[in-house]
């Protein structure tokens, strides 16, 4: 059984204990966090030891494997010190906000040569990942455009809007990897525009809550990427994939899938699933799997520190195209 430890208690450390809790080739060792109280609650939920230095954790011979979810601008300093001691590790996205930190973070596990997944939970969605597969097995035949919806169905506090790097490397961010992961393709160029419609604070933050991004692939195909902070029928998530040879989508996810109909009308019954921890369960389990395989040795890891760092390569050049408004090349 594969020994593990996270490293942060907060919201995505919840997510993560669980599933390791849930998985049958997984225990939880250590929760750790400077912080031993937050530690402290999490870890005796999932009867584990909270430890409050990073250093002390991965020195016991106990943990096999450890997952950073942490805070964005902590993730070079972990995972420099998990590959200091080889262990294999997956770190929730992204890597860094910089391109300069996530460069070092590539040089730091090729030198390791240690195991790394990224944590974009999106792509190990089941219908996400059919919907890929579909694509790549020519279903719709020569791809034209991809579209992208994901809408929240409430913006953040602006405490958090503050530190996240902006809409665009914080949310829109899973699309774009989506759009490169699903076409094949990176874009050559992208055009991005916001406002900011749901909050005034996190206007005055200096952030956006309403944006739309078009990226152009080398192929010619184009992809529109739709996001907003305020869904107010819920967590909107829906990609449309549509080419020479026809399309396919997939569809919103609902509490239940029960249907009403009357002489009138036809409706849903249940609300859209509320949040991602509820509309994503499946992806992260998936996402836990598939690190204990790669760990393991039965297959290679899907998302890599070099996807993580186009992903925000590109994000970056739509925050720079909505501040010119222009169309941007991504300094890959």
């Amino acid at each position: 059984m594969i020994g593990v430890s996270i490293i942060g208690s907060g919201r995505m450390g919840q997510v993560y204990a669980r599933n390791i809790q849930n998985n049958p080739a997984t225990r939880l060792v250590h929760i750790v966090n400077p912080n031993l109280p937050s530690a402290a609650k999490l870890a005796d939920e999932y009867g584990a030891k909270a430890v409050g230095d990073i250093h002390e954790s991965l020195a016991d011979p106990a943990v096999d494997a450890v997952i950073i979810s942490t805070p964005t601008n902590t993730h070079l300093e972990m995972i420099e010190a998990a590959a200091q001691f080889g262990k294999p590790i997956l770190c929730e996205k992204p890597l860094d906000l910089d391109l300069s930190r996530v460069d070092r973070c590539v040089e730091i596990l090729k030198q390791a040569n240690t195991v790394f997944l990224l944590g974009f939970n999106r792509r190990f969605d089941p219908g996400v990942t059919a919907l890929r597969e579909s694509v790549k097995a020519g279903d719709v035949g020569d791809l034209h455009m991809l579209m992208l919806t994901s809408r929240d169905p409430g913006p953040p506090p602006v405490s958090y809007v503050k530190t996240s790097g902006g809409y665009f490397a914080d949310s829109t961010i899973h699309d774009i990897d989506l759009a490169c992961w699903i076409s094949g393709e990176r874009p050559t160029e992208v055009f991005a525009t916001g406002s900011c419609l749901v909050d005034p604070e996190i206007g005055a933050a200096g952030d956006l809550d309403t944006t739309m991004t078009v990226l152009k692939m080398p192929s010619g195909c184009l992809v529109h990427v739709n996001n907003s902070r305020k869904a107010v029928y819920g967590f909107d998530q829906r990609i449309e994939a549509f080419g020479s040879g026809g399309m396919v989508q997939t569809s919103n996810q609902y509490e239940d899938n029960l249907l009403r109909t009357t002489g009138t009308h036809t409706m849903a019954c249940a609300p859209l699933k509320h949040f991602f921890l509820e509309r994503y369960a499946a992806s992260f389990e998936r996402m836990v799997q598939e690190f204990v395989e790669v760990i393991e040795g039965s297959k290679a890891a899907s998302v890599t520190a070099n996807d993580g760092r186009t992903a925000l390569a590109i994000a970056l050049a739509c925050e720079e195209s909505r501040r010119q408004g222009c169309a941007v090349k991504p300094a890959y």
